[in-house]
């Protein structure tokens, strides 16, 4: 990437071990399509509900030379659910990109 990875965190406690899940999965989005040149992600836990506990909301950025691609998920109580989510549905966009 030409641009360093990105990670906001918003509204939760980061943690190491949610940064290297983020950083692991962008470094497969990489390799997946060699030309990423940037990539932002954002995790933030949204406001809660009082019947509904917790809840997460991943959002990725990324781009590749003439393209941009957004995605974003939710995911109720596990923050992990919702990264995976959001990162296939990235790779899905550069697949399509690649076609």
């Amino acid at each position: 990437m030409q641009i360093p990875l990105q990670i906001t965190v918003r509204h939760m406690a980061s943690s190491d071990a949610l940064e290297a899940r983020i950083r692991d999965q962008a470094a497969k989005l990489e390799e997946f399509h060699p030309d990423l040149t940037s990539c932002r992600v954002t995790v933030e836990e949204l406001a809660r509900h009082q019947q509904q506990g917790r809840q997460f909301r991943v959002s990725i950025e990324a781009h590749v030379p003439q393209h941009g691609i957004a995605a974003t998920r939710d995911h109720h109580e596990d923050v992990y659910v919702a990264l995976r989510d959001a990162f296939d549905a990235a790779r899905r966009q550069l697949q399509e990109i690649r076609s």
